[in-house]
């Protein structure tokens, strides 16, 4: 049988820019520097000797022989991940323990979805799920508290843990029901409203912060929130507007009728929810975790908000799974 000379990664990694058309958005949704998807990118075309990607256009625009390329790799990676599945299917059933932390955005539904999937594939098994902030699973992680930690990715320190990543989840103004005042007079402090923050120990709210700096956005610190449903409650009182996701807006189902949900006024910007694990987290577990979380999320989260709030489309949505060691 003649080997391959193409790397796993690289397919991955073509896949990803080809349904963004921007080396940025799949560093992002990878988890890989730019230079990384870049250097992916380059040699998967020197080894095919053929520019799979106009790259004088933006954003970038599948070639002809890329076209062809794609639709057969596709084809290919979703054979291989079910062929992965199937054949780790046989270890579920002997797996005895189970530790997962996730973070309160999949609490109250995806939650008990998932510890029943799982249960059903794993009739031998003891379970065990903590709901924690994002930087407290990671540290659980860190600890060998738990196996597998679903939680927000932070900019820097994941290099010890393996990430697959799972959702995008876009920024976006939560304002309340009526409001007249536009996006734009949102940020730059012309609303009668104030902002309402998260608590400064969460992952997200250091990425919100750090947006507004690199927008060179000051706003009043009034209020700071720990609690999401705490913030919801007085964005549709009507006492203040919000920087939020889509899945902290899901998970405040009372106020849904009080609250609407507008695009970033400014460059957009997404947080990533992940899967964590480290070396010696169990693989077959592990994936049937990821594999039933991407199905979940899609079924629970992301299809019914888009098909609500069609403008989120493309913008809040599962991503592939591209864990595994760089090449």
């Amino acid at each position: 049988m003649k080997k391959s000379k193409l790397s796993l990664k690289w397919l991955e990694v073509f896949l990803l820019t080809a349904r963004s058309g921007a080396v940025q958005e799949a560093a992002q949704e990878s988890g890989l520097s730019v230079s990384t998807v870049s250097h992916h990118i380059r040699s998967l075309e020197d080894a095919l000797g053929v520019n799979l990607f106009d790259h004088a256009r933006r954003p970038l625009r599948l070639t002809a022989a890329g076209s062809v390329f794609h639709a057969q790799v596709d084809e290919a990676m979703r054979l291989l991940r079910k062929a992965e599945t199937e054949a780790q299917a046989g270890d579920l059933a002997e797996t005895r323990e189970l530790s997962i932390g996730l973070i309160e955005d999949f609490d109250s539904e995806i939650g008990p979805e998932l510890a029943r999937s799982l249960a059903a594939g794993m009739p031998k098994c003891r379970f065990r799920h903590l709901t924690r902030p994002s930087h407290e699973i990671l540290a659980l992680l860190r600890h060998q508290d738990i196996d597998v930690g679903i939680a927000t990715r932070p900019q820097f320190g994941t290099d010890d843990l393996t990430e697959a990543p799972l959702l995008r989840d876009p920024f976006v103004l939560a304002v309340p029901l009526g409001d007249t005042t536009t996006p734009e007079d949102h940020l730059a402090g012309r609303s009668p409203l104030p902002l309402l923050r998260y608590s400064g120990n969460q992952i997200m709210a250091a990425q919100i912060e750090q947006h507004l700096r690199r927008l060179r956005v000051t706003l009043p610190a009034r209020f700071e929130f720990d609690s999401n449903q705490s913030l919801m409650s007085m964005v549709a009182d009507g006492d203040g507007w919000a920087i939020t996701t889509p899945m902290n807006y899901i998970r405040a189902h009372r106020f849904h009728r009080q609250i609407m949900l507008l695009p970033f006024p400014a460059k957009s910007f997404a947080r990533t929810l992940s899967v964590f694990t480290t070396d010696d987290s169990p693989g077959a577990a592990v994936a049937s975790v990821i594999g039933t979380m991407r199905r979940l999320v899609e079924d629970r989260a992301v299809a019914p908000t888009v098909e609500r709030m069609p403008w989120l489309d493309g913008l809040f949505r599962v991503l592939p799974d591209t864990s595994g060691p760089e090449d």
